[in-house]
């Protein structure tokens, strides 16, 4: 089988979630979907600092994905200084068969959307500028970057029409 990996990145209230799991139901059955956040938090309840033992953990679920699933989905802030080199292992490990997106949302705008979420309580605005990444790219051939000005339609269309493209 030869899946795909989709990266999803970007700062806490991007939309990175919700275009996550509605990519998911769109791709169907057989579309694995790794939470930063379910690993980090729920499953090794561990803090998100270098070497933390979360990035293993997703890298292996990846790789397991890529055996049994057609689409492995990973999202979260999942920032350059922590998750790069695991992110670039992964893509060679996908035979670059991947496509990147990183939500480059204004801090205004994420802190608008974070307080519409129903876990909106969990965290403030000051935790919001504590993690925040500036322009945290990966770097990497053809990332895809999503912006204020782009609706969910508009991001989901742009995946799907990636995901149809051959890969070099």
């Amino acid at each position: 089988m030869q899946a795909i990996l989709i990266i999803i990145r970007g700062n806490s209230g991007s939309g990175k979630t919700t275009i996550a799991q509605q990519l998911q139901k769109e791709l169907g059955p057989g579309t694995m979907l790794i939470s930063q956040d379910v690993i980090r938090r729920d499953i090794m309840y561990t803090k998100d600092r270098e070497g933390n033992p979360s990035i293993q953990l997703i890298q292996n679920i990846a790789i397991y994905g890529k055996e049994n699933c057609k689409h492995v989905i990973i999202e979260g802030i999942l920032g350059n200084k922590i998750y790069q080199a695991m992110l670039h292992e992964l893509i060679s490990f996908f035979n670059n068969r991947a496509i990147v997106c990183y939500f480059d949302i204004p801090f205004e705008e994420t802190v608008k959307r974070h307080l519409t979420k129903p876990n909106a309580h969990e965290f403030g605005v000051q935790k919001m500028e504590d993690w925040w990444l500036e322009k945290d790219y990966l770097g990497v051939p053809n990332e895809i970057i999503c912006t204020e000005q782009h609706t969910q339609t508009d991001i989901l269309h742009t995946l799907q029409v990636q995901l149809k493209k051959p890969f070099q």
